[in-house]
Parts: structure tokens; sequence; C-alpha cells
């Protein structure tokens, strides 16, 4: 099998559809209760046990659409699938190439047909629905989609916050939604439809999570999923047809920034079995910018005060973390939050623990300008890389095609660079290649990893696939971990400005989590045996807790002694001990030879 690839540079300016088609079909699908629109994370909704709850979770992959013509025959769409998920805003599916003409009903599936839910899921590109690192609806390593991903919280018969989770998926449950609708279909058409959860979770099979379980997945027999299937088709109702607009239609395709006359591609490296990253169309990935970035990482003389280089918080012997509880700056300070490792970033879409940067040449630019960090200006920074000895005007000619060193151009640098750090060769990946075996304990920690808890069903596993699944063992969310009842850290709240997103922090990779200590986002764990610790007796109820997390008894999850060890046994199978991000540049460790002069 092979577990290393290496993708040519491309400089395709957009991913999908290009050639011209007759007609155009948008289907907008928005989530609803009862008819009106979805207030997520309110705790207003009832079910018909009149169980109070909240939904935070509304996630789908729809397929096989088809248009029935007036005269019986239908439209077979090929090739038609979407993923759909309320807090990303992903609501429509454009099908193109269609004949203009009348239709009277429209035909989809909510899940997946055999072919594709058990397709090789690292072949699909960056930005097709079925890729992993974009749905995160994939079972990872046990193959299949989840189809359909609810959850909330939910008070329960003595008044306390309870989580729920319906995860609907394999082959039998997937569910054909028929919907008659006059529609003509003249160059581009939006047809918007509500999927009505109430319904979804009342009729014709009403579902108690006191009475029926809080927590599916879709296991043979299960009377949930069961009921999910037969409500589904009574759930999706036509609000109304309408064309769209000029505006509606038009789709940007940004051309690369300052791509110089002579440059040479950078060979991207990843492991087979990873999805397909959606690396920057407009930063294509050059070897002049990458070497240009990885001086830059490694230069002291970024700080104001040459004190401090990016390195040294992010040193590559620890997986790109700093080993303190939180970062230190330039001039001593502490800040508020822990350093987070640096690798495997192409697969993120949010950077920072409150993921407040949405693409890593906005993130880079934050610590270089922060008082607590680097406190440079990046005005100042300019001049001072374009002073004569540096040898950073010949390195930006070479990257950009011109000497003029600017902000924009150091973020696109360093992003450059940042993106070649890729971690795939860890036990855990040679042993999934048949290379290597665990020993009886690791294998036990695997075990307990990937299974979940759900006595109801004879399932005692730790859990763990839910927030840190498939092959990058992370997902794109944002949780609330249990760590405070009453977070003083606002988290992902600072940046959304929503209540629900109190004490919610980016889910981390556990690749290398060996290397990566102290833990969480103030680093209050010291080791792997205080994180796990934390999730069988330390988890503390919130009304933004994690539905995963709500689900499961006070404290957490009840583990032995034994598997305890057995789960931080397996984390370590996670280290890539190859990982260390390349040399640092010869001149860089000259400039750098002298001692930390940071202040303690």
């Amino acid at each position: 099998m092979n577990w290393k690839l290496t993708t040519p540079l491309c400089f395709s300016m957009f991913c999908g559809l290009t050639a011209s088609s007759a007609a155009a079909l948008q289907i907008e699908i928005t989530p609803v209760v009862s008819g009106e629109n979805l207030q997520p994370a309110s705790l207003r909704y009832q079910t018909s046990a009149g169980e109070r709850f909240s939904i935070t979770r509304v996630s789908y992959l729809v397929s096989n659409f088809a248009l029935q013509r007036d005269d019986g025959s239908w439209l077979e769409i090929s090739n038609s699938v979407a993923w759909l998920d309320f807090d990303r805003d992903r609501n429509s599916i454009w099908l193109d190439r269609i004949p203009a003409g009348e239709f009277r009903t429209v035909r989809f599936t909510i899940g997946l047909n055999t072919n594709l839910n058990h397709a090789d899921a690292a072949s699909f590109p960056a930005g097709h629905p079925l890729n992993p690192n974009l749905d995160g609806l994939h079972w990872g390593w046990q193959g299949g989609y989840v189809f359909l991903a609810l959850e909330g919280l939910w008070r329960n018969s003595a008044g306390e916050l309870d989580g729920w989770a319906y995860h609907l998926a394999r082959d039998p449950n997937a569910t054909r939604i028929t919907l008659a609708v006059p529609l003509a279909v003249t160059n581009e058409t939006r047809l918007e439809l509500d999927f009505d959860l109430a319904t979804l979770l009342n009729a014709p099979r009403p579902l108690s999570f006191g009475r029926d379980g809080s927590s599916t997945h879709s296991r043979d027999g299960d009377p949930i999923s069961a009921a999910l299937v037969v409500n589904l088709p009574g759930a999706f109702r036509v609000r109304r047809v309408s064309p769209l607009t000029d505006a509606e239609i038009a789709v940007a395709h940004p051309p690369p920034l300052y791509l110089p006359a002579k440059f040479t591609p950078y060979p991207f490296q990843m492991s087979a079995t990873f999805p397909v990253p959606d690396l920057p169309r407009d930063n294509p990935l050059l070897a002049e910018r990458v070497e240009l970035g990885r001086k830059l990482f490694f230069d002291r003389g970024v700080s104001f005060n040459d004190a401090q280089s990016c390195a040294d918080c992010h040193a590559p012997e620890k997986a790109f973390t700093d080993g303190r509880p939180t970062a230190r700056g330039a001039e001593g300070e502490s800040g508020p939050r822990k350093t987070m490792p640096l690798f495997n970033l192409a697969w993120k879409r949010e950077f920072f623990w409150d993921g407040r940067a949405e693409s890593l040449r906005e993130q880079v630019l934050q610590p270089i300008q922060n008082p607590l960090e680097m406190h440079q200006s990046l005005t100042n920074l300019a001049v001072k890389l374009g002073r004569a000895g540096t040898g950073y005007p010949a390195l930006f000619t070479k990257a950009f095609g011109s000497p003029e060193i600017t902000a924009e151009k150091i973020s696109l640098a360093l992003e450059n660079y940042l993106l070649t750090l890729t971690s795939f060769d860890a036990k855990f990946d040679r042993v999934l290649g048949g290379a290597e075996r665990f020993s009886a304990e690791e294998q036990r920690g695997f075990e307990l990893f990937s299974t979940e808890y759900d006595p109801r069903r004879g399932q005692f596993g730790a859990d763990c696939f839910h927030c840190h699944g498939g092959m990058l063992f992370q997902s794109q969310g944002f949780a609330n971990n249990g760590l405070d009842e009453v977070s003083t850290d606002p988290g992902r709240e600072q940046v959304t400005g929503r209540a629900s997103d109190r004490g919610k922090f980016a889910v981390p990779s556990l690749r290398n989590v060996a290397l990566t200590a102290p833990y969480m986002h103030d680093g209050r764990f010291r080791s792997l045996e205080e994180v796990v610790e934390h999730y069988v007796t330390g988890v503390k109820r919130s009304a933004t807790l994690d539905p995963n997390l709500a689900k499961h008894p006070d404290g957490g999850v009840p583990l032995s002694a034994a598997d305890k060890r057995a789960l931080v046994a397996f984390l370590k199978t996670l280290t890539d001990e190859r990982f260390t991000g390349g040399p640092m540049p010869a001149e860089v460790v000259a400039a750098n030879s002298a001692p930390d002069h940071r202040p303690n």
C-alpha cells in the first residue's frame, strides 16, 4: 500500500464544473423547527414526551438528485452529491447542465449509495462533498459515512442537562425523499426547501431521549435509526421557487499572487490515506517561497528586540510547541493561552484556539504584532528585512518576482512554509499499513479510543473518536470539553459573539500528542495520564458542554486503571519520530547562536 503521496502543484483557479450548461438549479435547504428557523443551542424545543432540548449540530449528505418530467419520465442527475451543515452555513446544492424544461417532482436521497459510501475517502479532491476533511462525517479507518448527524442538549427527568447525538449511517438507512413541485427550469433557478427537525423527531414515530436513548450509531436493529428513517420523508417541504440574480450567479476565481517569471513547484507530501487538502489557489507552493518562509520562521530578527523567533515558541522537537503552560513573548511576558502545535495545517479551516483567523496568512501576522509576543509593527519589519546585508531582498525577488517587501508577502511566504509541515509516519500509520503491530496494551487502547460509550447497547469504549476521528485525529469544530462549570476564558464566544460558544476551543489533532505537553488551551494538565483522568472523572457540566460528553455519566466515561493505561499507550503510537520540520537555515543558525535573551 502506498503510504506517501506527492501531489503536483496545481494552478487551477477553482474546483468544480466549468463547462457551460443549458440551465442550472440551486436547491436551498433550510433547517426549521415547526416551521420556524432553527435557533441553535437554545433549550426552547420539546419532544412529544415533553423533554426540553436544543439542537447544536445539523450536518448531512444528500445525493442521487432526479427531476420528473410532465410525461412521468425521470431526469437522473449523475454524480450529484452535497454536504450541508447548519453551523457552516452550507445550505445549497448546485445542479448544472440541466436541460431547460418543465418538471413536476424532485427526488433525492439523504445518505449515499453503497458504492459511494464505501469508496476510498482519500480519493476525493479538496472541496468535494465527500472529502472527509471538509464534511467531518467519515468514520475514518472504520469506513463509511454518517449520513445525518444531529446533536444537542436536553434536560433529563432530574432537571439536569444531558447530551444527545443521533448519527444515522449504514447502507440500509439511506432514505429517499420525493417532493411534488411545479418547476420550470430556465437559466438559473432556485428551489427552496424546509427541513423540519420537529417532524423528524416526532412524526409519525415520536422519539424520547429518556425512553428511547440519547444516542445512536445506527447499529443493526437500532430503534432510533429505524424511527429516523420512517420520519425523514415527511420532514421536507417546498417553500418557494424563484430565479437567481446575476450577483448570486457570479463566482470569484482568484489568480496566483505575485507569481515570479521563473519558479520551482514544491512537492507537497502527505499520506495516501489522508483526505486531499484544499491548498490556497492564490498562493501555490513554490520552493523559493517555502525557503523564504522557513528563514523568516527561524529568524529572531522578526521580533522587535531580536530576542524571539517563531521557532522559539514552536520548537520542531516538540511538534512545534514550547512545553510551557502558556506562551512567553519577546519581553518575557506570558500570554493567556498555550502555544498550539504546527503540523498538518493544510487541513485546518480556522486558526488559534478561538478560530479568529480564517487563513494561515492572517494567523501568522498576529503574533508578530501582538505586544505580548513579538511586539513588532509590520511596517518596521518590512524596513528591517529590506536593509542591506540581510539577504532578504534577493529572496523576495525569487519568491515573488520583485525585491519589494510587504506584510502581505511576508504572510504568504510564512503560509507557504507552514503548509509543508505534514506529519503522517507514526507507529499507528505503519500498523495500519501492515508494517508493524500494536502491543496488546496498544491494541486495547485503540479499541477503547474508537468505540462509543453506550451501555444501553452493550458498548463500553472511551468514545474519543467523535471529536478526534479520522486519519488526522481532529475535527474542524470547536467544543467545550468540560474543563470548568463557569469558563473564565470566553473561547470561541469572543469571535462569534454567541453565548452558546462560551468555553469552546478548537479541537486539536492528537497526532504527536505525546510531544506537546502540557495540555488544554491553558496548559492545565501536565501529562497524558491527567488528560485521560479528566475524561473519566473530571468533566464538568455547563450549558455549552459538548453533547458527545454531556450524554455520558457525571464526571465522564468510567474506565479501569488498566484501560486508562491502555489508552495512553495507544496515544503514544501517534508520535511521528521523523517529524522535525527540516533543518534550520545555516545563516539563521549563526544569527541565533546567542542564548535566548527573553527575560524569564
